[in-house]
């Protein structure tokens, strides 16, 4: 268990769920370097210290991951020295947006964690086009330091975090430990966020706050939270298709072995 997000080292500004990558261990016992790859939701708010500690990462290379329409709505700050590299990954009609558009109307199926299941699996079956250039780049030393992000931090971001780790060896479970950090990092954004859907679906529907029908409430939290059945339908999709993460790593994503052992040599210690 982490305990408190603050005290996690790796947890460097908790209001943009921006964090370190490394500081885990391989399941032979190599530790992932710190200072090398860093993952984030929307910087655009940084201010003050916050915005010192970004600075003071000397990121090289930044991944962005949204949808133009989000990059518009939430532009990054200027970083001096820094490449942005906007690859979008997901589409206008996604899982996600699917889900939001359906808490709010009264006369929608309810959908809940099951479809965010579907998505995440998808990212595998369906998406890996999306995705190679991303992990193509996060592979490159030459890019390093490098910090990819989303707007959250934890659903687009949190999938390339958890490959990354895993095709660098760390196990399963921690992994998906370390995904569901999101939700203590966000803990207090997260309580918000539900009170407010909770008042706009009792609006929508016609009824008190307290009345709202918990499938509702489930398909909310399940766009809000991390659940590490998501994460984890993505790697069983890895092993079912694909056998192994080595296979995976070289056959799917495309990072050829001596890619792969420079970028292994990059971040294991």
């Amino acid at each position: 268990m982490h305990g408190d997000p603050i005290s996690d080292r790796r947890v460097l500004v908790a209001g943009a769920n921006l964090r370190d990558l490394g500081g885990l261990t391989t399941i032979e016992g190599r530790r992932v370097r710190t200072g090398l790859l860093f993952r984030s939701g929307h910087l655009c708010d940084l201010a003050g210290p916050d915005r010192d500690v970004l600075d003071s990462l000397g990121i090289r290379t930044i991944v962005d991951l949204r949808r133009p329409n989000e990059v518009a709505a939430r532009p990054h700050p200027a970083i001096a020295g820094v490449e942005v590299v906007n690859l979008s990954v997901s589409s206008d009609d996604n899982e996600f947006a699917v889900l939001a558009s359906s808490v709010l109307d009264p006369d929608a199926e309810p959908l809940g964690p099951d479809h965010i299941a579907g998505y995440f699996r998808g990212n595998v079956t369906d998406r890996l086009d999306r995705y190679r250039p991303v992990f193509e780049a996060a592979t490159d030393p030459g890019r390093h330091p490098l910090l990819f992000n989303c707007t959250a931090g934890k659903d687009r971001t949190g999938f390339v975090a958890g490959v990354l780790l895993r095709i660098l060896d760390v196990d399963e479970q921690t992994v998906l430990d370390d995904y569901m950090l999101s939700n203590a990092v966000r803990r207090d954004w997260i309580a918000g966020r539900e009170a407010e859907i909770r008042l706009r679906i009792a609006e929508s529907l016609g009824v008190g706050p307290d009345e709202v029908p918990e499938a509702r409430l489930e398909a909310s939290r399940a766009l809000l939270n991390c659940d590490r059945l998501f994460l984890k339908a993505a790697f069983d999709a890895v092993h079912d298709d694909w056998g192994s993460w080595e296979a995976f790593r070289r056959d799917a994503l495309g990072i050829s072995d001596d890619r792969f052992a420079a970028f292994t040599e990059a971040l294991l210690d």
